[in-house]
């Protein structure tokens, strides 16, 4: 397989650079190239750029996989804004302050973050079957881990991708009815993909990263790309609806609950006061749920993202554990 100037030949693995037209771009790249014919998976990290846990996951799998356990080939990006990751910029793309995950399709013509969508378009997605993209919370956000898969695509891409999904080792699955992000983008150019979250607050550790490889090893291992069974242990609970509640004020932000935490609809879920302590907002529970992330800093933008929780059904609850 070839992409720019990387070449690898069947049973080989290949490193190097790859330029994004029309910007100073240089991502690192590893391509290999199975022994056996099969599908190409594409893996990304650092779309988001202080996601840290899937950045680092995707750099060890890069270094440690055999092209010959591999049927197909893999590509593995660890690092797509490597200008924000350079700049510490809290995952917007340096050159332009914007999010990429927010510029599909892209604009060859545009600033520096739709370049590079375009160029993720033109010359990844151009090659994959399927994706893996890796994220985790951001540097102020608290986060339990889980993924997305595909809800808005066709639907035998939307089963392929809830196939993919169940193959991590998290406990929740939501359905992601989006048509932004790179892998919902992906999903409507007829690939399947999803998006993993685990770890978060701009940390990783040893632990979280070996767990995050074990995850994509079980959707390549389900994908029948990579040798070997596949190692699944939790059960899980899928979501089709998730409460995404943003900040009516700018302010200091105070929750009450933490990520992963079971609500019931009435709850207080955090309270935003002003610079005298005095309270300017209180965010109340739509329904009963689970927090799957929420601002942990103590800052909050208005219009900016505060927590997101997952609706359950009333009677799918059990919250003595939890409160």
């Amino acid at each position: 397989m070839k992409l720019q100037n990387i070449i690898a030949e069947q049973g080989e693995k290949s490193i190097g650079y790859l330029e994004v037209p029309g910007t100073e771009l240089k991502l690192p790249a590893t391509l290999i190239c199975g022994v056996h014919d099969g599908k190409t998976v594409l893996i990304t990290g650092g779309v988001h750029n202080v996601e840290y846990v899937g950045i680092q996951a995707a750099i060890e799998l890069a270094g440690s996989i055999d092209p010959k356990e591999v049927t197909g080939n893999l590509i593995i990006i660890p690092l797509i804004n490597r200008s924000g990751f350079e700049h510490r910029t809290m995952s917007l793309v340096y050159e332009d302050g914007k999010n990429l995950n927010r510029q599909f399709p892209g604009d060859a013509s545009g600033t520096t973050a739709q370049k590079l969508a375009y160029f993720m378009e033109k010359e990844l997605f151009s090659q994959a079957d399927f994706y893996i993209d890796l994220h985790c919370g951001d540097g102020f956000e608290e986060l339990t881990p889980f993924v997305f898969a595909q809800g808005n695509a066709e639907e035998y891409i939307n089963e392929q991708s809830l196939r993919m999904a169940k193959a991590v080792d998290v406990p929740y699955i939501i359905r992601s009815q989006a048509r932004t992000g790179a892998y919902n983008y992906a999903g409507l150019c007829g690939i399947p993909g999803i998006l993993v979250e685990r770890g978060c607050s701009g940390l990783w550790s040893k632990n979280e990263v070996e767990l995050y490889k074990k995850d994509i090893k079980n959707v390549l291992r389900v994908l029948k790309v990579l040798s070997g069974e596949d190692e699944t242990t939790q059960d899980k609970t899928i979501f089709d609806r998730v409460i995404y509640e943003n900040s009516s004020h700018v302010g200091c932000w105070y929750p009450q609950f933490s990520s992963g935490d079971r609500i019931r609809a009435g709850d207080i879920l955090g309270v935003t006061k002003d610079y005298f302590g005095q309270e300017l907002f209180s965010c109340v529970a739509k329904a009963d749920g689970v927090i799957f992330h929420q601002i942990i800093g103590l800052n909050i933008l208005q219009n900016n993202p505060m927590i997101a929780y997952g609706v359950l059904e009333s009677g799918d609850v059990n919250y003595g554990e939890n409160k």
